[in-house]
């Protein structure tokens, strides 16, 4: 399979358009009414209400996967390498972030009935679902899958097969969400981290976007021959949309990372202050403890 026909050249009058596709939109809409039907079963089975911030952040994660494979970015995602990396970062490092925040997985571990139900708890309480849980592994499968799908012929294989393509979109909000459910730490695990180690994670995720964007925004030739086999008849050349893709994985993957550093950082110090309250209170506590004692023995 080739890659898809040349779209018209590229101008911001275009931003209107959209690539739609019915598969897409039956998913996205099929993960919706799945998501609301688990919430519905929660609120009847325990009688607690599931949190409406996690309800939002999950709608809202499908509007954005909506918008990175339907609208105008998508309809250029094969033709220009910019408009691939602005999905690529939609799709992993927001909406990834918005469905970490909804809490799938808690909230399918308590709904699904019947046999599914007991294999996904078995499969979650597994050594394999502790793996996959592992604040490690989701850094890990991030350090790999950001250079492999962006330095190697992986890329080409994106961009001459569709379903290729679409598996790697996939990829992008598998990925992504296993690597910000340490970060958001919504759902129950048995590897927590601290806010001060959940800045180190991130801290230590930050070189991997800047060094694929800057070995791509440096490269001194087109990267992937794909581009050569179809070349647009429009727009800039090959090497400066390789270079321009490049400064937006960089510039826009540190920048969207060191963003979800501040709240963690604010949780960070509030914990700090509120210890530092703690144990001033228990030092407080057993001054006073002491004092008495001591007026005690006087008298």
């Amino acid at each position: 399979m080739g890659m898809m026909d040349m779209p018209p050249a590229f101008s911001w009058s275009h931003l209107d358009r959209i690539a739609f596709s019915w598969w897409t939109t039956i998913l996205i809409l099929l993960a919706g009414a799945i998501y609301l039907l688990g919430v519905a079963r929660y609120e009847r089975a325990t009688g607690a209400a599931w949190s409406r911030k996690r309800t939002v952040s999950f709608l809202g994660a499908l509007v954005l996967i909506l918008v990175a494979t339907e609208s105008v970015v998508a309809l250029y995602d094969m033709t220009l390498f910019t408009a691939h990396m602005i999905q690529h970062l939609m799709l992993i490092m927001v909406a990834a972030g918005l469905i970490a925040m909804a809490a799938p997985l808690e909230l399918a571990l308590a709904t699904v009935p019947g046999a599914p139900g007991r294999w996904l708890n078995e499969a979650a309480g597994s050594k394999v679902g502790e793996i996959l849980g592992h604040p490690i592994t989701g850094l890990l499968l991030y350090a790999i899958f950001i250079p492999a799908t962006h330095l190697t012929s992986l890329f080409n294989l994106m961009l001459t097969h569709m379903w290729v393509h679409h598996l790697e979109q996939f990829g992008f909000l598998v990925v992504g969400y296993l690597f910000w459910r340490p970060v958001v730490a919504i759902e129950p695990t048995r590897h927590p981290l601290q806010p001060g180690l959940r800045l180190v994670y991130l801290a230590l995720a930050v070189p991997i976007d800047t060094f694929t964007g800057l070995a791509l925004a440096m490269s001194g030739h087109e990267m992937f021959h794909a581009y050569t086999t179809q070349p647009r008849t429009w727009g800039g050349s090959l090497i400066g949309d390789l270079h321009a893709g490049g400064a937006i994985m960089w510039i826009g993957g540190d920048f969207l990372m060191l963003l979800a550093m501040i709240p963690v950082a604010i949780q960070w110090m509030r914990d700090e202050e509120r210890k530092a309250i703690e144990i001033d209170a228990q030092l407080d506590a057993e001054r006073a403890a002491a004092e008495h004692a001591a007026h005690v023995a006087a008298s």
